[in-house]
């Protein structure tokens, strides 16, 4: 696994979560957005198997209790502790290695498991339980069970924030990116050897490049990566000078951040997806809306709705656009302790006509 700190490939939280718990948008709902899921605690991952099984990451930043990963039945509207309660029990003093310490993100990957990110430290601020509390889970959806784990505490820091992960099948690399500590993860996913099959890239950011040490977002179409600071717009790299990265440890940090190439001026997001034709959406959260960002980098706007508050992590299910309004910035860790947050919480969504990038997800 190789982690370059990469300044500028840091995930979108803190320059967004400074907003109030109002919001811009005012303005009519869009008849095109439909609920899709109602729910007493706040949603910000979505993701769905091919044949239709639909997993949650539950934030829990209303002060709620219970688990942070969920299979929810479409049937019975049922939500049940996934893959069990045990991994999802943990407590002070456990064995971090074996529990979900605190989830981030989850996504089903074009190998059809399911992938969750742990951040490894028991709350928001607080610092990792090294080495065996960040990692990332691999969960086979057929049998229900954890059938790998990959340690990431040789590439994290005690201020480190793991955030999200994408894939490039064509590698049989995962890109996760660390929030906390800035930099990008990639993680070899058939290598056994610990040390070998992860590094790190930090300090890519240069003159004249995007520096952030905060939230973003990443994601790939085969050829790019392409990747948004907390202060927003879109930039992208050639994932073969990831590949590159990953073996020569030389290219790392200014030389890698010189084939970086500024994209589409978008605002800042904490949730995006990839559809089959390339398109790129990027949710606003600071004004309810969902931006498309097209192949040649020109904007457009999707849909704006004063019901979308705080849409995180996105997800294409055939035609549809899954968008989870978490209303984050109304959790405990942006408001001094304070809860703001208005329940119901939804699960939306909004057909945009065309299926997922086939190497985004199964």
């Amino acid at each position: 696994m190789m982690f370059h700190p990469i300044n500028s490939i840091a995930l979108a939280l803190t320059l967004t979560i400074q907003c109030t718990v109002g919001q811009v948008f005012t303005g009519p709902q869009d008849l095109r957005v439909e609920t899709a899921l109602t729910l007493d605690v706040p949603c910000n991952g979505v993701s769905t198997t091919p044949d239709g099984r639909l997993f949650l990451v539950l934030a829990r930043v209303d002060g709620s209790k219970g688990p942070a990963v969920v299979e929810y039945n479409r049937t019975t509207n049922e939500m049940t502790a996934y893959p069990n309660e045990a991994w999802n029990s943990y407590q002070d003093g456990d064995d971090p290695s074996t529990k979900f310490v605190r989830i981030n993100s989850q996504r089903v990957g074009p190998d059809g498991h399911l992938y969750v990110v742990d951040a490894g430290s028991p709350s928001f601020g607080e610092p990792v339980i090294l080495p065996e509390g960040p990692k990332l889970i691999q969960i086979n959806v057929n049998t229900n069970e954890v059938s790998r784990v990959y340690p990431m505490g040789n590439v994290t820091r005690y201020n480190s924030l793991l955030d999200d992960v994408r894939f490039n099948p064509a590698t049989g690399k995962a890109h996760l990116t660390d929030a906390g500590s800035p930099g990008l993860i990639v993680l070899d996913l058939a290598s056994r050897i610990r040390e070998e099959s992860l590094r790190q890239v930090r300090n890519m950011a240069q003159k004249g490049r995007p520096q952030c040490q905060q939230k973003g977002r990443i994601w790939f179409n085969g050829k790019n990566f392409y990747f948004s600071p907390a202060n927003g717009g879109l930039w992208k790299l050639e994932t073969k000078w990831l590949d590159q990265a990953f073996y020569n440890t030389s290219l790392a940090g200014a030389e890698l951040a010189s084939y970086i190439e500024p994209y589409s001026l978008t605002p800042s997001t904490d949730g995006t997806a990839i559809d089959t034709n390339g398109v790129i959406y990027v949710s606003d959260t600071d004004s309810q809306r969902i931006i498309s960002v097209a192949k040649n980098g020109t904007k457009s706007l999707l849909v704006q709705d004063s019901r979308l508050l705080w849409v995180d992590a996105m997800w294409i299910e055939g035609t549809k656009l899954w968008l989870p309004a978490a209303q984050l910035n109304r959790g405990t860790p942006f408001g001094n302790g304070q809860v703001n947050i208005t329940k119901p919480l939804y699960v939306y969504t909004i057909d945009i006509g065309v299926g997922p990038s086939p190497i985004d997800h199964a």
